[in-house]
């Protein structure tokens, strides 16, 4: 099987990567604007505490989040979030072309729209209509 190339270093090379280091090495300018902004929240300090409790653990447990707009780090490689859209929570694998992203662009928040027949009293004609 080929390895995996990220950054020119293999994956477990890059996901033992520090969040600084990452920062301030590798992140474009959008990613390191929006770490620095969203790290200073308590909502995001209260993640990067359960997710160093899982990664520390080694278990495959799901981390439910509403922190849509936390970046994702190296470290977070192979976890896997429950990332809430408003509605309910999708689940996302970390892979190695989603660090530098955030957890919010992987759970979509609307849905696509399926257009049908009019619905009763929506128009004169439906009155017209059928119910089955």
């Amino acid at each position: 099987m080929a390895k995996v190339i990220v950054y020119g270093m293999e994956v477990e090379k890059f996901a033992a990567v520090s969040a600084e280091d990452y920062i301030n090495k590798y992140a474009n300018s959008r990613s390191r604007r929006a770490y620095l902004h969203v790290s200073g929240n308590p909502s995001y300090k209260k993640l990067m505490l359960r997710i160093r409790k899982v990664r520390e653990s080694k278990s495959a447990k799901v981390i439910k989040t509403h922190v849509r707009e936390a970046v994702i780090l190296p470290e977070w490689i192979g976890m896997k979030f429950g990332v809430h859209n408003g509605k309910e929570f999708f689940n996302v694998e970390i892979l190695p072309p989603m660090v530098g992203h955030r957890l919010g662009e992987f759970a979509h928040t609307t849905k696509r729209v399926e257009h049908h027949g009019p619905g009763v009293g929506a128009t004169r004609g439906s009155k017209f209509v059928p119910l089955k």
